[in-house]
């Protein structure tokens, strides 16, 4: 388990960094996110293996995590908050269940039968309520630290 926990902050570091450079902040912003991103993607990663909690509580705590950790590290970086917090959800947004949400609406336009309808009905709405709830919750967990510590998420890019 300490492997895959190490290979999930690993990959999650160098996505948040290519996402950070699409972005094209201050060169020393992208350590930031790197560790932002390994610290939340490692939180939802034990919550839901450890733990045994669901994909959309453990975002929204790994979301939280991320946005306490965004406004703490954005007056060292001097970078606004905002610059470290979007490029370290990213690796967190739910793919592969908007890709199966996305295949089984193809597949109920495909099959005309009553019961391969349902079922990729069912599917469909599955992975798109789960696809939904975990970007909600992600926008929630993100923000809220945003909102409890105005002073320092708004501190940082202003002269000390």
């Amino acid at each position: 388990m300490v492997v895959e926990l190490f290979q999930d902050a690993l990959f999650a570091a160098v996505a948040a960094i290519g996402f950070s450079a699409i972005s094209n902040p201050p060169r020393r912003a992208y350590l930031y996110c790197a560790l932002i991103a390994a610290a939340g993607h490692s939180l939802r990663f034990c919550l839901m293996h450890s733990a045994g909690w669901h994909i959309v509580l453990s975002s929204l705590c790994a979301a939280a995590l991320i946005g306490l950790l965004a406004v703490l590290f954005s007056p060292h970086a001097r970078i606004p908050a905002e610059s470290a917090l979007y490029p370290a959800l990213l690796p967190m947004i739910p793919g592969i269940y908007a890709y199966k949400t996305f295949g089984a609406l193809v597949m109920c336009m495909y099959y005309g039968g009553e019961k391969e309808f349902l079922h990729y009905f069912y599917l469909f709405a599955n992975n798109g309520l789960t696809t939904f709830f975990i970007l909600l919750a992600m926008v929630v967990g993100a923000t809220i630290p945003m909102f409890l510590l105005p002073k320092i998420s708004f501190q940082a890019t202003r002269q000390l």
